[in-house]
């Protein structure tokens, strides 16, 4: 079935399982908290990527403040600490922050605490920041974190501190197992090593969505309709991750609406080029789109990018390339 022109209310109830309308509170300082936040249930974390072991914290937070009549609460940072503690190990970023604060407000979460990460924020101790931070400003009531969770300088609290902690300040701690995909441990780490070996199908069942990049529509090489016979939004290259070079199965939003399509992520070896482009063909789309934000949704990846002979047997691989993503649309699996 052809999505193209797809109602802004059909796209919203696709992207969010319970149909229901919400709005999520972000505060950027500690100072600016509301006083007497009723009953905190909080979740700490950077999140990269809200992907399916996130959204488990995310679903015993919104439940437990839900059991107290209270409030739950997503306490991440910005910058990612890697950024400022080690800036030579940070690796490119699975979502991007308006992605991130996207994905946590669908999970039904009413307040998103988004701390501004700095050296001097670095340097409080694990038993200050839940003293003054967790206790003092937030009201902390529970708190829900992964079996991994370290915090404080150095990362030196740990999962006993904070139970001994919450014994002295009575609030009470659930740690959550790891979560697994069959054999496969459900990390950012495992997610973004997948991403950039091009195996989205795969990424996809640990994130529990499609993998998303998004951006401008800029100014490609003009040769798409009238040498190739096939429109190419190109958009430039986004702050996140980018998947293995190849051609890509893929959806595409725009204005609330939701298209298909395909990607194709490399530097064109046809045309001897140099340099990483990012062109999607649009099903269906005949307007003008430039400089429009798109969000581009991957489902599958299709082939290598490869060189061809002449831009005729480009454009006749197009061709099949088209014919392979229209069958998977229509449920027929590619191999």
């Amino acid at each position: 079935m052809a999505l193209a022109g797809q109602s802004a209310k059909n796209l919203a109830d696709k992207h969010d399982r319970r149909k229901v309308p919400w709005f999520m509170t972000q505060i950027y300082t500690l100072d600016a908290l509301p006083k007497n936040i009723k009953g905190p249930v909080v979740t700490i974390g950077n999140f990269d990527g809200v992907h399916k072991g996130h959204q488990i914290l995310f679903e015993m937070v919104r439940k437990r403040a839900e059991a107290l009549g209270g409030t739950s609460v997503v306490m991440t940072f910005e910058p990612h600490p890697i950024k400022v503690m080690s800036p030579k190990k940070l690796k490119p970023l699975i979502t991007v922050l308006e992605q991130k604060k996207e994905l946590v407000a669908s999970q039904r979460i009413d307040i998103l605490i988004l701390i501004s990460f700095t050296l001097e924020f670095s340097d409080i101790s694990a038993r200050d920041f839940v003293k003054e931070i967790l206790v003092s400003k937030v009201g902390i009531k529970e708190i829900v974190v992964g079996y991994d969770y370290a915090f404080g300088h150095n990362r030196e609290g740990n999962m006993q501190l904070l139970k001994e902690m919450g014994r002295e300040f009575n609030f009470e701690v659930h740690e959550v197992a790891p979560v697994y995909a069959g054999k496969t441990l459900v990390s950012s780490t495992s997610i973004r090593n997948l991403i950039i070996e091009g195996r989205l199908g795969e990424a996809n069942r640990l994130l529990g969505r499609s993998y998303q990049i998004r951006g401008e529509v800029i100014e490609g090489k003009k040769r798409g309709k009238s040498l190739l016979g096939y429109a190419t939004a190109n958009i430039g290259l986004p702050e996140g991750l980018i998947p293995r070079e190849g051609v890509y199965i893929v959806t595409v939003e725009l204005e609330d609406k939701l298209f298909e399509g395909l990607t194709n992520i490399g530097d064109n070896p046809t045309f001897k080029e140099k340099g990483l482009s990012i062109e999607t063909h649009i099903f269906g789309l005949s307007t003008t789109i430039m400089h429009k934000q798109i969000k581009i949704n991957f489902l599958k990846r299709l082939r290598d990018e490869i060189p061809f002979a002449s831009p005729t047997e480009l454009s006749q691989q197009i061709k099949k390339d088209i014919g392979e993503a229209q069958r998977f649309f229509k449920g027929q699996e590619t191999s």
